[in-house]
């Protein structure tokens, strides 16, 4: 793989071995600075294997990391901050105890640490539980303080490992505008999921592991458009056509349906032959459609299919 000078983190065929396991199998990735990086893959894929060698907790076996073209070292902890699925909190402590404690951590002094810390409590609206133990808050409570822990240092490379566990949806859009501000900030950010439409919402590019191997990679509209299966959707305000119809006028429709305002929907598989215009003009000068798209494969579909594929 060719790297260009814009990558921020650079994984050059990676190995990982846990005895005569290899968790991680020759995987190259590269993450542009200022993006947000999807990383995906099923339960037992190797991705945590991998996020854990990018937050310098583990090192590869053969291969290298690289960070702004230096190798990946514990030195570069204080430009890095790491979000984990499993929260690293401590629960007898209170939140602003905590929060001081982690600050330090990432080499602020006390008065930095303090003027950090009130800060993200007051953007975060949890200034009333700082004397809170940890113990005594919510699942999305104790969320925001893990999330607070990761950033208040102003990271250069974050690490989110399913940051949205636990929210509501008022406040995972509320995480979802901060991590996009961080981003345009210049922050360089890795985001690791289960939930396809935050990838889809959030990511530039995206990678998938699967047995320890990367499997597919790249930007998230060419890897949509790779796997587009030339199928069109026509929504029309009525019943155009009876439901059990397959084909008009040589097109070929795989699916009929009333969408959910009532709505009659066709879509349509084109022959190699055939072109959306031509498909658009076989219903004449109706007017009846009131819609005419691309049916994009989602990021959901194509993970499924490239994971059951590999099985």
């Amino acid at each position: 793989m060719t790297f260009v000078s814009m990558s921020f983190i650079q994984v050059e065929n990676v190995y990982k071995y846990f005895e005569d396991k290899c968790v991680s199998n020759n995987i190259s990735l590269e993450i542009p600075e200022g993006e947000i990086f999807g990383l995906l893959g099923p339960n037992g894929a190797g991705k945590t294997t991998l996020i854990r060698m990018l937050a310098t907790i583990t090192t590869p076996d053969k291969g290298k990391i690289s960070l702004n073209n230096q190798p990946l070292n514990s030195n570069h902890s204080s430009m890095i901050g790491y979000m984990p699925e499993e929260r690293g909190l401590y629960k007898k402590m209170k939140v602003v105890d905590q929060l001081l404690f982690f600050a330090e951590l990432k080499g602020y002094t006390r008065a930095q640490a303090k003027q950090e810390v009130k800060y993200w409590m007051n953007k975060l609206d949890i200034v009333t539980w700082a004397d809170k133990k940890m113990e005594e808050l919510s699942k999305g409570m104790a969320q925001k303080i893990q999330f607070i822990s990761t950033i208040l240092h102003k990271p250069k490379f974050l690490i989110l490992d399913e940051p949205f566990s636990g929210f509501d949806p008022v406040n995972a859009d509320m995480v979802k505008d901060l991590i996009i501000s961080l981003k345009n900030e210049g922050t360089t950010i890795l985001f690791s999921t289960h939930r396809m439409d935050n990838i889809e919402e959030l990511c530039d590019q995206l990678a998938i592991v699967h047995n320890g191997v990367k499997i597919l990679d790249g930007k998230i509209n060419d890897i949509r458009q790779q796997f587009f299966n030339h199928e069109y959707i026509i929504e029309f305000t009525d019943n155009v056509m009876d439901n059990g119809e397959t084909e008009i006028n040589d097109f070929n429709i795989v699916q009929t349906k009333m969408n959910s305002f009532n709505r009659k929907e066709i879509t349509v598989k084109l022959h190699d032959n055939q072109t959306p215009q031509e498909l658009y003009r076989s219903f004449g000068n109706s007017n009846s459609i009131i819609g005419f798209r691309e049916k994009m494969p989602t990021i959901h579909q194509i993970f499924v299919n490239q994971v059951t594929s590999k099985n």
